[in-house]
């Protein structure tokens, strides 16, 4: 039988998906091959950091910095033909039109994407997006959650709400290190 699961409540999920990225990001920046005592370490005290508010996720604004030296390139596969603004959020879906919401991605990309939610596009391309474009993913989702009093909500009941995201699709378990990357591949 598997390991209970950690999270109920849409705020709990959040926390547990972006412990799970910093445990992710911890060993890709080690290059290390598979998850370690210390990897773990890292999600739990962030996970406990964060639900007991001792902890806070990053802000938006470092994201920016990252996007800033980033310069411009498709965040999603790292050419620098044809880009575009892409709404993280599809403004269809009711995302919205400023800085935190926009990143650079190729005709291709964006247009396959189109206004699916991001981490559903992730699934269907079957691929794992750069870490720091799901951090900023899961800061938008956070922030819109608390702007819209959905923190505390039960997944299962957040899962049916027409969203600028979708609940389903928020990662909780992250590949093999050796897998992601943190930034996109410049070409």
């Amino acid at each position: 039988m598997g390991k209970a699961k950690k999270y109920e409540t849409i705020r709990e999920l959040i926390f547990w998906s972006y412990a799970n990225l910093a445990m992710a990001h911890t060993a890709v920046e080690r290059n290390q091959e598979k998850y370690g005592t210390f990897n773990y370490v890292i999600r739990a005290k962030l996970f406990k950091g964060l639900k007991d508010e001792t902890m806070n996720m990053r802000t938006i604004f470092d994201d920016e910095k990252i996007k800033l030296q980033t310069g411009q390139i498709c965040n999603y596969c790292g050419s620098n033909e044809k880009l575009a603004l892409d709404h993280i959020f599809a403004q269809k879906m009711g995302g919205k039109d400023d800085a935190e919401n926009l990143i650079f991605a190729c005709r291709s990309c964006n247009s396959s994407k189109g206004k699916k939610d991001l981490m559903e596009w992730m699934n269907y391309r079957e691929e794992f997006l750069p870490l720091m474009i799901i951090r900023r993913y899961l800061k938008l989702v956070f922030r819109y959650c608390s702007e819209n009093g959905l923190l505390e909500k039960m997944v299962e009941e957040v899962k049916e709400m027409e969203l600028p995201f979708k609940v389903g699709y928020i990662p909780t378990k992250y590949p093999k290190p050796r897998e992601l990357k943190l930034n996109v591949d410049l070409e």
